[in-house]
């Protein structure tokens, strides 16, 4: 039995998405992403940014502890640039509840949501160093583009996956 639960988000989770956000930054990224620019995130900050998404029609859902307490959080939707059809925007856990299969949950809820919506294929970008990156292979999505993107000022190399539905 699960001890977790995975539900829509609503806009009073704005905080709990946040903190796991820059935690979740902070420990995937460390030693990869500038330390400076790691160090600036706010909790604050991220949670103005999630109650503007959440307040719109949003594509997202949270992963609760058995103690109510976000661990984890996706979003997903249209793909931004109108190349693809649908786009993982974000997915990230607290290192404590990485490994226990809610990553997998969190993403399928996405693709099965996705799939509701008429897509066939998501694409994802994610950073060339993310150690975590391995996770959207066990889906088996294609490869199909390099791109940079700018963090903090400085540029990162990223990966483009595209994975059929």
């Amino acid at each position: 039995m699960k001890n977790y639960n995975i539900r829509k988000a609503v806009k009073e989770d704005a905080l709990g998405i946040a903190i796991v956000h820059v935690h979740s930054w902070k420990t995937t990224y460390e030693g990869i992403v500038d330390d400076h620019y790691l160090e600036s995130l706010s909790i604050e900050e991220r949670q103005k940014k999630w109650i503007q998404i959440l307040s719109s029609s949003s594509n997202t859902y949270v992963c609760e502890g058995k103690d109510g307490r976000i661990v984890g959080f996706v979003s997903y939707g249209k793909e931004r640039t109108g190349e693809y059809e649908g786009e993982l925007y974000a997915l990230y856990l607290l290192k404590d509840y990485q490994g226990k299969g809610i990553g997998k949950d969190l993403f399928t809820s996405a693709v099965t949501s996705l799939k509701n919506q008429g897509f066939n294929s998501m694409f994802i970008w994610v950073l060339k160093d993310n150690p975590y990156k391995h996770f959207y292979y066990h889906f088996n999505p294609s490869l199909i583009k390099k791109g940079e993107l700018k963090i903090g000022g400085r540029d990162y190399e990223e990966e483009g996956l595209l994975l059929l539905i």
